[in-house]
């Protein structure tokens, strides 16, 4: 039985991939270099600036060209944070049906603070959600288990109660180290983790109405 739900926020919640993959083509554009498809970016925006360097410019954090790029990119992102970027279809009834069951929920990220804050306003998520960890909370992100843990933590909720949902390995291996039961989502950006099925999740979901229906039945009665 559960009482919390936590979510990951890019490619879980909310469609963030066309500003992010946009950000990165500005960057490209600015650099000389060819733009590239949104659906060839998507997989890599769950690792943000890093999964976009990496997709656009074929360089990781070692390259001595990284540090420059990322700061402008972070740059070019913050100007565009929310133009495009939408939550998932069906989401805004799943916590709709969260808050009927009177079930906490929270989002738990590995984005930065400076861009989680104002995106979770923008979405107008702000009023609704108990809590909201970035990146940048704790001393360590995902696949930490830290960030999790400080936010069942902030909702008085016990890890083994709490659901956490995301689309990236590294959540559901933060999840699985918190104590928490994990959803995987089939929805989401997905990045270079392998199948689904090899992550270790407790459930996969295709569509966020899914979760409502299994929270359901599992949810803790009021």
């Amino acid at each position: 039985m559960f009482d919390a739900v936590l979510f990951d926020l890019d490619g879980t919640l909310a469609d963030t991939a066309p500003d992010l993959g946009e950000s990165a083509n500005i960057l490209l554009l600015e650099e000389g270099r060819p733009q590239i498809p949104l659906e060839t970016l998507r997989p890599f925006t769950s690792q943000g600036v890093r999964g976009l360097l990496k997709a656009g410019f074929g360089i990781d954090a070692t390259h001595s060209s990284y540090e420059r790029l990322s700061q402008r990119f972070l740059a070019i992102y913050a100007d565009r944070l929310c133009h495009a970027t939408r939550l998932f279809d069906e989401i805004p009834e799943l916590l709709d049906a969260l808050e009927q069951m009177s079930l906490a929920w929270g989002i738990v990220t590995n984005k930065r603070m400076r861009f989680t804050d104002p995106l979770v306003e923008l979405l107008q998520l702000s009023p609704r959600t108990t809590c909201v960890v970035s990146g940048d909370t704790t001393p360590e992100a995902k696949p930490s288990p830290l960030p999790i843990l400080h936010a069942c933590r902030l909702l008085n909720r016990r890890p083994e109660r709490t659901l956490y949902v995301g689309d990236d390995r590294r959540d559901i291996v933060a999840g699985n180290a918190a104590g928490c039961k994990t959803v995987a989502v089939s929805y989401g950006y997905l990045g270079d983790s392998g199948p689904l099925h090899t992550w270790g999740a407790d459930l996969i979901i295709d569509r966020p109405s899914e979760l409502a229906a299994y929270l359901v039945r599992h949810a803790v009665p009021k």
